[in-house]
């Protein structure tokens, strides 16, 4: 047999670890995507310059470089080709291809949780402003205006009352890949929402996460996530429920060997709900985060997984080693990027710095994840003293922009 070939959709710098992992097991990669300065293309051995989101035209490639799997890890607008190559030239698979068209279209989504009895917001979509603005008798304000299909926060806009609808309807509509939004019952949280990585194998939910989810409240955008930290503020019944429904929705919709990302929330009336389930390992390094966290490798399980061979490395539930956050570096002004300042008060071990640009780089202000600068990873002793480090980042970190 020669070297197995791995597709991965997308070019963010977010695929190192996944080409890293498929290096180190013996696989050529082909990163494909429309953008041939993407960064992950520097890493792979060849790049194929096609649109990520034409599914035909991803299968017509993938058939001619005759590939052994595919996936778009941390690449939402990829999963939906992805799924159809997999399905089309029968490689392994996260599962059909309708299951993985309901998880990635947040509509479809919704309704599939309210007809299986899970906890579910109101939410209705719309193919047009004017159909929308026409349809709002039924909101309960406040509402999440999003498109339903768009990652990275991009496009989502909290709405109070019906006057503020319609510029947040055509900045989610500018968003949209398909020219689709939808409305949502905003559902407010009882401490922080979590927006993490698990993985079934098989079908069996082997390994779950919960996070705490960070905002930050003076951002461009206060919806994209600006730190997660591990444990999550999630009781542990709390947890073992989710953990419970998350098992649940992998077996109504027949998922495989799969890395979800997976965003939940606890209602201040204690109603746990599952917002979103993705069948892709999530931005922000979430994956590498809960390596660090716990030693459980699940990219390379799922990088040998998806192009048939078994994984070597047992996935199973392991405790956090620790007390662990990552923080999304962001400019809170557009500009020329200067340096960072770290306090040595922070009581912390600076696990790793990672800064994606130079000196005399140009900056935007943090309206998605696309705007992040790099990441910091760190480790705490005490959950005390990370809570505090995490809510009063301004004391001991600067991002200098002039």
């Amino acid at each position: 047999m020669g070297q197995k070939k791995l597709m991965l959709l997308g070019g963010l710098r977010y695929l190192k670890p996944v080409i890293d992992a498929a290096h180190n097991q013996g696989y050529y990669v082909i990163t494909a995507d429309y953008i041939p300065n993407n960064i992950a293309h520097k890493w792979s051995d060849e790049y194929c310059n096609v649109s990520i989101i034409d599914k035909e035209a991803v299968l017509r490639e993938a058939q001619r470089l005759k590939i052994d799997g595919i996936m778009s890890f941390a690449c939402d607008p990829g999963v939906i080709a992805a799924s159809y190559v997999q399905n089309k030239m029968h490689l392994p698979s996260f599962g059909s291809f309708e299951s993985v068209e309901i998880l990635q279209n947040k509509d479809k989504f919704r309704e599939f949780l309210a007809k299986n009895g899970f906890n579910v917001p109101q939410a209705k979509g719309f193919d047009s402003v004017e159909d929308a603005m026409q349809d709002v008798n039924w909101c309960p304000w406040p509402v999440i205006v999003k498109p339903t299909d768009a990652a990275g926060s991009k496009g989502v806009s909290r709405v109070d009352t019906k006057e503020d609808l319609r510029p947040a309807l055509e900045y989610a509509m500018e968003h949209s890949i398909s020219g689709h939004i939808i409305i949502e019952e905003f559902i407010e949280k009882q401490g922080c929402s979590s927006d993490t990585d698990s993985m079934s194998v098989d079908g069996k939910l082997v390994f779950t996460s919960f996070c705490a989810q960070r905002f930050d409240a003076q951002a461009t955008n206060p919806y994209t996530p600006a730190a997660y930290s591990w444990p999550s503020t999630f009781t542990k019944e709390q947890e073992e429920y989710l953990t419970s429904e998350i098992q649940r929705l992998i077996t109504l919709l027949n998922l495989k060997t799969v890395v979800y990302n997976i965003e939940t929330r606890v209602a201040p009336n204690g109603k746990p709900y599952i917002m979103e389930l993705t069948p892709r390992g999530g931005g922000n390094r979430l994956c590498e985060m809960l390596r660090y966290a716990t030693g459980v490798d699940m990219i390379t399980a799922i990088t040998r997984a998806i192009v048939g061979d078994p994984i070597l490395e047992t996935i199973e539930q392991k405790p956090y080693n620790g007390h662990w956050a990552e923080i999304i570096l962001h400019a809170d002004q557009s500009g020329l990027f200067d340096h960072i300042e770290i306090s040595k008060d922070l009581p912390a071990e600076i696990v790793e710095e990672d800064l994606w640009v130079k000196k005399g780089d140009r900056v935007e202000t943090f309206e998605g994840a696309n705007n992040a600068i790099g990441t910091l990873v760190l480790k705490f002793q005490t959950a005390e003293e990370l809570e505090k480090a995490i809510t009063n980042q301004h004391i001991w970190l600067k991002v200098v922009v002039k």
